[in-house]
């Protein structure tokens, strides 16, 4: 299975997650993303000019 590519349409998601305590796997899973773009996210490497989402979508999986 081949990873997909981090888009920034998923950058304000990741970030409000990681900010609610979403671990880092669990977001990877919704996303079908490598956990190292969620490292490049919040590391600031990857996107840093976005902010993060007001709420995440209601298909997120609960905690």
């Amino acid at each position: 299975m081949q990873d997909r590519k981090l888009t920034p349409d998923m950058v304000p998601v990741i970030k409000l997650a990681r900010s609610l305590k979403y671990n880092y796997a669990r977001i990877a899973a919704y996303f079908q993303i490598n956990q190292g773009r969620i490292a490049d996210v919040m590391k600031g490497r990857r996107f840093p000019e976005i902010p993060a989402a007001k709420q995440l979508p209601a298909d997120f999986p609960t905690a």
